[in-house]
């Protein structure tokens, strides 16, 4: 982890906290994969989880590090936080500019419900 993301990122959770009813959305993107998950900081508990390695997607995708592959992992978390009855969420980009990747889960999740 560069130490210039590492400083962006403590200064947004600084900012930024999810609960039970508006949980955190976090992002966490690697050379090869992109994860998101609902956290309670409160409970410290991840309500809901996606990544480009669930069995659900791994199947469909060639390469996990795409932008492709981050829409489809932003439309599962989604799915799974509906599920869950969470409509509205905190999202946390985790340190990286929203744009690429980042951007097309966000995008994704909200073109699936999600409100954030």
């Amino acid at each position: 982890m560069s130490t210039s993301r590492k400083k962006r990122h403590q200064r947004i959770r600084n900012k930024i906290s999810g609960t039970p009813f508006k949980p955190r959305l976090s992002v966490y993107r690697s050379l090869k994969h992109i994860y998101a998950q609902l956290i309670d900081d409160l409970s410290g508990e991840t309500l809901a989880a996606a990544s480009t390695q669930d069995p659900e997607i791994r199947d469909e995708i060639d390469n996990g590090g795409n932008v492709e592959a981050a829409q489809m992992v932003g439309e599962l978390i989604a799915e799974r936080a509906l599920k869950e009855d969470i409509k509205e969420v905190v999202f946390d980009r985790g340190g990286n500019k929203y744009h690429g990747r980042v951007k097309a889960l966000a995008e994704a999740a909200r073109e699936n419900g999600l409100e954030f």
